[in-house]
């Protein structure tokens, strides 16, 4: 059993055509074959130059031949199991299906005055808590804090990992730094899940060190495998979105023929994190429909060129620097394209401005518009007796009504969608008399509520003892190394 998440049963939403897409495509390859990619780590040119690809040593590029390009995209699973730490909570990536997951944050904020600071580490456990009690969230992102109030740097990826491991039981990613990975891995082996860590390439057509031995480690765990591009519209790529595109998707192609070589059939998720560079500040344009633009198109192409499975990193980041309208629209327009067009994983929730804040608030706010996506994307199922012709019949004209009948019981609720922090049901004088809640005031209480109720499921016995060894032994070596 895997969670049901959501399924686009709608046409999918394509903004260019067959031949735009072959176009594409062909750059990709031209810049692949010609132009290559500079890859710093010998043990990774070495295998590339052992499999056909024409490598450079002293520069560290290696350029990459069709066929072996498309031998790599046909071993990829097309779809694949990633699995949580409760069955229920297995998601199937891949294909029409549609998850959501949180987006990062490296602190909290106050509420009141809306400024970040670090979390404390009952605010961090608090987080995932709320994260795993949403019901419309299905994976929990690299990092929901990077660490907590007290947490030397050194320690904040499996400090962080644990925490998740303990409060959650939905399916997680894992970042890397340090060789953090060797705790992680440790940790999530022990408690007996899986876990998603990265290969995170470094635009223009470049992938670092880190990034390599941490993938080597995880494929070789036999845990699944998220690539990330990283382009900056203007910046680290052409501004315009095909030529970031090229850029981009000769990144995820390259990285996906290495870790195919690593070992075949590795599961692969290709992440898009394209952001337009904003020309007035030179930091990355947060919330700007270009993104969304983006977005569409790498779907169309990777949905329908390359079908491997899909995700969209960029859509959960707004430029609102507070819970409010801006951040509402700014992510709600960029969920529904994402979903539209057939991403099957979309980092939306929590995330305030920037990868610099989070806040479980937000992730409440979040999870209504995930909602109302889902419920968009999965259309209308058109039958007998959703048409309803006989009871048509039945009521006729006025002054008959639908409301005492058997048919509206059935199906009022799978036909609308209600959304657990609006109120739907006051009128304004009701809604006066209450204290003119908003959503906000009522994502705060349900926040608190699940804090106070929600309990995750429980690691078996003696497995919470073995990743607090872990974490020692983490220490003992950070320490070792003088970071601690």
């Amino acid at each position: 059993m895997a969670s049901a998440g959501f399924k686009l049963k709608i046409k999918p939403l394509e903004t260019i055509s067959e031949d735009e897409i072959e176009r594409i495509h062909a750059a990709t390859i031209n810049v692949l074959e010609e132009t290559g990619i500079k890859i710093e780590n010998k043990w990774a040119l070495d295998l590339l130059n052992k499999n056909g690809c024409i490598v450079d040593f002293d520069s560290m590029i290696a350029r990459f031949p069709q066929e072996l390009i498309e031998e790599c995209i046909k071993t990829t699973p097309k779809i694949f199991k990633f699995k949580a730490r409760e069955e229920k909570n297995d998601v199937i990536l891949g294909g029409d299906s549609v998850y959501f997951h949180s987006a990062p944050g490296m602190n909290t904020i106050d509420l009141d005055t809306f400024e970040p600071r670090p979390p404390t580490k009952d605010e961090h456990i608090d987080y995932i808590k709320v994260l795993d009690a949403l019901p419309n969230l299905h994976k929990l992102s690299a990092y929901p804090y990077w660490g907590y109030e007290g947490v030397s740097p050194a320690m904040a990826i499996p400090e962080s990992c644990a925490i998740k491991i303990l409060y959650s039981s939905k399916t997680q990613e894992v970042a890397y730094n340090l060789d953090s990975e060797v705790f992680t891995l440790k940790m999530a082996q022990a408690a007996g899940v899986e876990y998603m860590s990265g290969l995170h390439t470094t635009s223009p057509l470049g992938v670092d060190k880190a990034s390599i031995i941490n993938t080597r480690r995880t494929v070789e765990a036999g845990f699944p495998i998220y690539i990330a591009n990283g382009c900056t519209c203007g910046g680290t790529s052409p501004v315009t979105v095909p030529g970031s595109l090229v850029v981009g998707n000769a990144e995820l192609l390259s990285m996906v023929v290495l870790v195919q070589l690593m070992e075949k059939g590795t599961r692969i998720l290709v992440w898009d994190i394209v952001w337009p560079m904003n020309m007035k500040t030179g930091a990355p344009f947060f919330g700007q429909i270009q993104d969304s633009l983006e977005n569409a198109i790498f779907n169309q192409i990777w949905r329908k060129k390359y079908k491997i499975p899909i995700s969209n990193g960029t859509v959960g980041y707004g430029s609102a620097k507070n819970i409010g309208f801006q951040s509402g629209y700014e992510k709600g327009m960029a969920a529904l394209i994402s979903a539209l067009s057939g991403a099957n994983n979309i980092q939306f929730h929590g995330h305030i401005f920037g990868e610099l804040s989070a806040h479980p608030v937000q992730a409440v706010l979040d999870d209504d518009i995930a909602g109302m996506v889902g419920h968009f994307i999965e259309g209308e199922e058109v039958n007998k007796e959703t048409i309803a012709l006989d009871l048509i019949k039945e009521v006729g004209t006025i002054p008959g009504q639908y409301l005492d009948k058997e048919h509206t019981r059935k199906w009022w609720k799978s036909e609308q969608f209600m959304g657990k922090s609006a109120d739907y049901t006051s009128t304004y004088s009701e809604w006066t008399r209450k204290g003119k809640k908003n959503a906000i005031d009522y994502a705060k209480d349900r926040a608190e509520d699940i804090i106070a109720t929600h309990k995750p499921l429980p690691l078996p016995d003696g497995k919470i003892e073995e990743i607090v060894k872990i974490l020692e032994e983490a220490k003992k070596y950070y320490k070792e190394k003088g970071m601690l």
